[in-house]
């Protein structure tokens, strides 16, 4: 089997997604294990058994790399836990790092093709879009769609910049590019993604975008649509306003000065 040459860390987020988790695990079959060198998967403090499924569906799984799954030593957050992994990547030497969310709403193997090619290769943030030309949403309203195209427009406007997901579950970094820490200080919640889109512009980091499948079926929405609809706009106005301020600012409810985890488990290759 073809191995890929760059070393490129795998990392899934999950919380409270045990039925979601196995799924999402089994997308790693076939060939797109080839490409990643490593795989974290993040448990930001579950309350339900997702921690217990994934041990048990790695064990069950055959895989070329490296499997660890992780606990938070606190509920960090959805960026926290991002933060938690591209501290892991960076200290470990990883050139790339792959984000795939742990509650199945996208899939890995929307990225392939572009592993393939190494299109990923010529971009800083080489990021899954839901609302592009060529991407398919299964489940999603169109309520929704309307929205977030919208938002898609403001940030597009303010960062002068074509935007087609303020953060979808699919995303893919250059470790380079995030070595300064940029990101240190974004908002620990869902709402990490929104100020990596606005750091990402105002560094200019190379940015591409490219489309997803994305469904929705049996997942629970943790976003609470109408307060993070004011909070955004609120964002991206103090980005405009002052665009230095806002990326050198402390947004963060709660500082937290180190994001630490425990190995739980580690899997053996094939």
């Amino acid at each position: 089997m073809y191995k890929c040459q760059d070393k490129i860390l795998l990392f899934i987020p999950m919380y409270n997604c045990e039925k979601q988790i196995v799924r999402v695990l089994e997308q790693l079959k076939g060939e797109i294990s080839s490409y990643i060198s490593e795989a974290i998967i993040v448990n930001n403090r579950s309350s339900d058994n997702t921690e217990e499924a994934a041990i048990n569906k790695l064990k069950s799984m055959k895989l070329p790399f490296i499997a660890k799954v992780l606990r938070n030593n606190e509920n960090y957050g959805l960026g926290g836990s991002h933060k938690v992994a591209f501290e892991y990547a960076i200290k470990n030497n990883f050139e790339y790092i792959i984000v795939l969310h742990g509650d199945d709403q996208g899939n890995i193997l929307n990225l392939l093709p572009y592993l393939k090619n190494k299109e990923y290769k010529n971009f800083d943030c080489f990021l899954g879009a839901r609302f592009m030309k060529g991407s398919k949403l299964e489940g999603y309203s169109a309520f929704r769609t309307f929205g977030n195209r919208v938002y898609d427009i403001l940030f597009s406007i303010g960062t002068r910049k074509a935007i087609y997901d303020l953060g979808s579950g699919l995303n893919m970094y250059r470790i380079e590019a995030l070595k300064s820490r940029f990101w240190e200080k974004y908002k620990d919640n869902l709402m990490f993604n929104y100020c990596m889109i606005l750091g990402s512009s105002y560094y200019n980091l190379k940015t591409h975008f490219f489309p997803i499948i994305w469904r929705e079926d049996d997942q629970v929405s943790n976003v609470k649509m109408l307060n993070q609809a004011v909070t955004v706009l609120k964002m991206l106005f103090s980005y405009v306003t002052s665009k230095k301020s806002f990326v050198c600012a402390e947004l963060r409810d709660k500082i937290i000065l180190e994001y630490s985890a425990q190995t739980i488990f580690q899997s053996t290759t094939i």
